[in-house]
């Protein structure tokens, strides 16, 4: 098996969405935009969907905004479904395992909190609007 493992480093495109899914646990979502310069020096960006679950989901909601720098770390999920018109989509998304500021670029003040027994985060059903 292959490890799918992804770090990004960029700038959220809008503040994180924080929602409750049916079982009561945190869901928040988020874009990241990565930069880069190819060869050529053209700057390039590349747009990562990211979803955590849990207490990094209500932390991070909590914590982050439009605009920050930030670092997530997760993994690939990639899932496919088929829309109203019977067209086949797929996307692919990062679970985020964890997220956080780029201290290059942020100052933080933590707080600590005791550790909490949380199940394996699972992908959202891409029928579950946001």
């Amino acid at each position: 098996m292959a490890d799918n493992t992804i770090t990004i480093i960029g700038n959220l495109t809008r503040d994180p969405e924080l929602k409750f899914l049916n079982s009561g646990q945190a869901c928040t979502k988020l874009s990241v935009a990565v930069s880069r310069k190819d060869k050529q020096g053209n700057e390039q960006t590349s747009f990562f969907d990211v979803t955590a679950f849990g207490s990094l989901a209500e932390n991070a909601a909590n914590t982050l905004h439009k605009g920050a720098r930030t670092f997530v770390s997760g993994r690939l999920e990639q899932s496919s479904w088929e829309n109203d018109k019977g067209e086949k989509r797929t996307r692919v998304e990062v679970l985020a395992d964890a997220i956080g500021p780029d201290l290059r670029w942020n100052a933080a003040t933590l707080e600590a909190r005791p550790p909490r027994s949380e199940p394996r985060q699972q992908p959202v059903d891409p029928d579950y609007a946001f």
